[in-house]
């Protein structure tokens, strides 16, 4: 449990387990203590550095504009303070869009891509229904209570089955994002970085092994997203997690973490 002082900010992470390196980027509004149920198993084989994006959690959150390409730039910046050249990177949702940002920015520095449940941005992409943009940006909400903000979300995170089986896996994602709340201000200039992104013609330039990943259940980012990225990837694998949610990393960790862990495996650059 460390920080690191990346250009104008000072970014939380910590790091655990070893091998090659594996960055973990999560996702908007959020803190990277929400990969509770990766860490544990991917730290067995590989060296997890997880992080708070700029504007959440234990990073600094300066209210000043936020850019896609700034933070991807965050990445690069905290790899250069813990003195690691390249390393396999998995963003899920907002974090997959930075990852995006930061293959395209820095392909030497990737030794592998995992994009989870993310979008390629602008017009060519497929928006989420009304009530989940309402859910995912009510923002007024948030200066009220973030208990209250979290809660909102659930129901677009996971499926409903999911959330009826599994009370205290929710409960306890609901905790953890409660350990660090999301001030408003954080919330707002990270959805208007997501407003910003658009790599769809930038995509074919991706030159490395690629997974796209999903659940076929997401109501925050509509499947059919994951699948523009896989069609404009060269070297991608399109991987559906029947019956998950947008969280699918959460709610069905054991089959992704088998997946995620068999893509590492066969691209590991020793």
């Amino acid at each position: 449990m460390s920080t690191a002082k990346v250009g104008d900010i000072n970014i939380y992470y910590e790091i655990h387990g070893k091998g090659e390196p594996l960055v973990l980027i999560y996702g908007y509004a959020a803190h990277s203590g929400l990969w509770f149920r990766q860490i544990p198993i991917l730290s067995k084989k590989y060296l997890v550095i997880a992080f708070d994006n700029r504007g959440v959690g234990r990073s600094d959150k300066p209210d000043i504009p936020y850019t896609m390409a700034m933070m991807a730039g965050d990445v690069a910046g905290l790899l250069d303070v813990i003195g690691v050249d390249a390393a396999h990177i998995f963003g899920i949702s907002m974090g997959g869009m930075i990852a995006q940002h930061f293959a395209l920015n820095y392909p030497q520095r990737v030794i592998s891509l995992i994009l989870g449940c993310t979008t390629c941005g602008g017009v060519r992409s497929i928006q989420p229904k009304p009530e989940s943009m309402v859910a995912l940006f009510d923002f007024e909400r948030l200066k009220k209570t973030p208990e209250e903000f979290v809660r909102q979300l659930i129901p677009f995170l996971f499926s409903q089955e999911f959330i009826e089986k599994n009370p205290d896996i929710v409960e306890k994602r609901v905790a953890k994002s409660l350990e660090y709340p999301t001030p408003p201000h954080g919330a707002m200039r990270q959805a208007a970085a997501m407003m910003g992104h658009d790599t769809y013609e930038l995509l074919p330039k991706i030159k490395l092994p690629t997974l796209v990943i999903a659940g076929d259940n997401d109501r925050a980012i509509p499947l059919e997203n994951s699948r523009i990225l896989a069609s404009r990837i060269p070297k991608t694998e399109l991987v559906i997690i029947k019956g998950a949610g947008h969280e699918f990393f959460i709610e069905d960790a054991e089959e992704s973490n088998k997946i995620v862990l068999g893509f590492l495996e066969r691209h590991k650059k020793g």
